[in-house]
């Protein structure tokens, strides 16, 4: 979940010619620096750039897309946006999910199945409002969705539920996770059979006010404010045998340059926001994130689950609407980005999930994905 308010003044065909053509509406430029629509926006026609991908589905609003084959089928846990009224502002409350439909397919390019509610924010106990990004896993015929929302205190928790059928419904556990907080739970299965969480996002996400371990509700909006420091960092936690709970004090992961220096505060183009990911491809771990008000979907490779990570590089360009979301998964020897734009609504709150293919080169790294293409 992104959650800036400004560039709601960008128009559905100024993103997209941002995404296609370069333009600093999603380049260096932070989201805050942009007061009103750049000249080369307002002239621009949308027939000058063509989406790669099509929405897998058109009946329902769907975002940050989390994909995994199990038992031979694609499976896809979404958001499900919905418009409720609720006012925007920085800190995403316009994002007001209340449940989840889960999609399959046994191919890509195949029908779509939408698999009805898997869970309804009126059946979590602890839950106030708002089900952001969430994710799944399956471990000895038991499926486990994992997703974050705000508790009666306003407080973001990571939860869990669980269902005998990676489709639903899923039954929510009484009490978050103990110890988690913030957004975007991704749970990654290692070759040797564990499975980690990785989690985190700041501004409405609220990373920034754990940083001294404890919720200050009274912290930063935003981010760390240090500049020419080490940004905050993305968040790791191993998973118990139980699939329940964290095994281990949650760790921070290090996001490294080429020169092996932590990326700064001030380098929106690098530094984390949200939407981590984690894949394995030769032996290499991939940790895949958003750069939040800069667009980007970035990766950085590392030889640990926990780190340190070195950027690589970009994996997608901007999306039409403010955030940008995504998974990566292989499904029957080719790997696969999944991720969202507005193509249907033209309204950042209103997503649609797609899927194009991936590519790694010889040397690891992924080739970058444009989304829009010149017709």
């Amino acid at each position: 979940m992104l959650l800036h308010n400004r560039l709601f003044r960008l128009s559905m065909i100024g993103i997209m010619v941002a995404s296609v053509f370069g333009t600093t509406s999603c380049g260096n430029k932070k989201s805050s620096d942009l007061t009103e629509e750049p000249d080369s926006i307002k002239d621009t026609s949308a027939n000058e750039a063509k989406s790669i991908s099509k929405p897998l589905v058109e009946h329902i609003y769907t975002a940050d897309p989390s994909a995994h084959v199990f038992d031979g089928k694609i499976y896809i846990y979404p958001s499900h946006d919905i418009d409720t009224g609720a006012p925007e502002n920085d800190m995403g409350d316009h994002f007001d999910m209340k449940d989840y439909h889960i999609l399959s397919m046994d191919s890509i390019g195949g029908q779509v199945t939408d698999h009805g509610v898997a869970l309804d924010i009126k059946d979590v106990p602890w839950a106030g409002r708002q089900l952001w990004a969430p994710d799944a896993a399956h471990k000895d015929g038991k499926y486990y969705l994992y997703f974050p929302a705000k508790d009666k205190q306003d407080v973001f928790r990571i939860g869990v539920a669980t269902s005998t059928s990676p489709a639903g419904p899923f039954k929510a556990e009484p009490q978050p996770i103990k110890n988690s907080y913030s957004i975007d739970p991704a749970v990654f299965q290692d070759t040797d059979g564990s499975f980690y969480m990785y989690f985190g996002g700041i501004w409405g996400g609220q990373l920034q006010r754990w940083a001294t371990g404890k919720y200050d509700a009274n912290g930063s909006k935003t981010d760390l404010q240090k500049d020419d420091e080490p940004a905050i960092s993305p968040r790791v936690a191993k998973l118990s045998k139980n699939m329940l709970e964290f095994a281990e004090p949650v760790k921070e992961i290090k996001l490294l340059d080429e020169n092996g220096k932590e990326i700064l505060g001030k380098d929106h183009d690098r530094r984390f926001f949200e939407a981590s990911w984690v894949h394995k491809y030769n032996g290499k771990y991939y940790f895949s994130y958003s750069t939040g008000d800069t667009h980007f979907i970035n990766y950085a490779i590392g030889d640990s689950p926990y780190g340190p990570f070195t950027y690589k590089g970009v994996v997608l360009k901007p999306v039409l609407g403010w955030t940008n979301h995504h998974s990566i998964v292989e499904i029957k020897g080719k790997w696969y980005l999944f991720y969202h734009d507005v193509e249907l609504s033209g309204k950042t709150p209103l997503r649609n999930v797609k899927v194009t293919e991936l590519h790694h080169n010889a040397d690891g790294t992924i080739q970058t994905i444009e989304p829009y293409t010149k017709q």
